[in-house]
């Protein structure tokens, strides 16, 4: 029996205004993947992200969630069918408290068991320790963990990543990439957006690169990782 994509764009095209952004593009997230999007700036990979929660309407094409045409849904809707993301630059509330940030990520459900908070606990250590402190001071490592802990929060069946390595030194992007293969080792499926390819590579399942606008690429994350001639042409290496 073949499975159902958790999420699938089939045959996007998205218009900002006469420019051609996404151009027929097909993408596919089957449960217990992480998949990497990767490409340079500009080429649409955020913009596929925001076409997956409804932050932008395609021109043409279909988003679906789990078999069902979301293509005209809010994304509050599509968030209560099991999609979180974790925003570029975090994005927490800084003069809120982690504990409070973390209520927040759960506010389309009601009456969250203690459990939950204990599973995010546990998965970061450190988020513990800072539940009463104010987001806005911790280091941008500990942003990043609770920006995950915040999505982890709505218990998705799907997360999406947006530049996790965004604004990072080297050692904390190469921590971030631990916590996040940790997250896919427990079960979490992710659709990672990444200029990063090295790193999103080392740990991805399945990988797709875009190039204005359009996947010029896709396969195995091993095998997009040790062709050195598509490396050169599309990833920069």
């Amino acid at each position: 029996m073949t499975q159902t994509p958790l999420i699938e764009l089939r045959d996007v095209n998205t218009y900002y205004g006469q420019i051609h952004i996404l151009q027929g593009v097909n993408l596919k997230v089957y449960p217990g993947e992480f998949v990497a999007l990767l490409g340079g700036n500009a080429c649409g990979k955020s913009t596929t992200l925001k076409t997956c929660l409804g932050l932008v309407v395609p021109t043409s094409g279909l988003v679906l969630i789990n078999g069902e045409d979301v293509t005209s849904m809010r994304t509050a809707d599509r968030i209560t069918r099991g999609v979180a993301v974790v925003p570029e630059n975090r994005r927490l509330f800084g003069p809120m408290t982690v504990m409070e940030n973390l209520q927040l990520g759960a506010f389309t459900r009601k009456n969250v068991p203690k459990e939950d908070f204990d599973y995010v606990f546990d998965l970061f250590p450190r988020v513990a320790e800072r539940r009463d402190q104010l987001a806005g001071t911790l280091s941008g490592g500990e942003q990043q963990m609770v920006a995950v802990a915040r999505a982890l929060m709505a218990k998705p069946s799907l997360l999406l990543m947006d530049e996790p390595s965004m604004g990072l030194s080297p050692k904390l992007v190469e921590q971030s990439f631990e916590m996040i293969a940790r997250l896919h080792e427990s079960g979490v499926s992710m659709l990672v957006v990444e200029q990063n390819a090295n790193m999103a590579l080392s740990v991805a399942d399945r990988g797709y690169v875009l190039q204005t606008g359009r996947i010029v690429l896709e396969g195995p994350a091993k095998d997009l990782a040790e062709d050195e001639e598509l490396r050169r042409a599309y990833l920069g290496r």
